[in-house]
């Protein structure tokens, strides 16, 4: 299995295929990311910060930016270990994010609050694969998912 990370779509057909209706929701958007040692701003502005701290600025502000299209962070932890399987590169960190649809990330995605938050998310990041998933229908009425899914 080949694996490539991106910061941003490049595939055209895929970019088309994230504006579809999407499976019913919610969907949980589980995110490997892959740190840079050092921010790097489009603008080319100085800065001290690492990636991961970008990203954290970044992190920090889709978090409020969330629950305005429905959505949460749902969890967030550092990789620390490949247990099974072999890749080149692990990545940095797992996220994972709740939305009510994929419309719904992509309405957050297309906002102004989250270009402006971007701006960081693209310094900090070298790469990341986004997967997104779906509860089984077995799953759905689980007191645990009641519990995330809940105002």
């Amino acid at each position: 299995m080949e694996v490539r990370n991106e910061v941003f779509p490049s595939d055209p057909a895929r970019m088309q295929q994230m504006l579809e209706k999407g499976p019913g929701g919610p969907i949980f958007m589980v995110n490997l990311l892959k740190f840079k040692d050092k921010a790097e701003y489009d603008d080319s502005r100085e800065t001290d910060l690492s990636g991961r701290d970008a990203y954290m600025i970044y992190g920090r502000a889709v978090a409020d930016i969330l629950p305005k299209f429905g959505g949460r962070a749902v969890f967030a932890a550092d990789v620390t270990f490949l247990a099974l399987g072999d890749v080149e590169e692990l990545w940095d960190e797992v996220a994972i994010a709740m939305y009510p649809s994929r419309a719904d990330m992509v309405r957050m995605s297309l906002s102004e609050e989250w270009r402006e938050a971007a701006v960081h998310r693209s310094a900090g990041l070298k790469g990341q694969l986004n997967i997104e998933t779906v509860l089984p229908a077995a799953q759905k009425d689980s007191p645990w998912v009641k519990n995330l899914l809940r105002d």
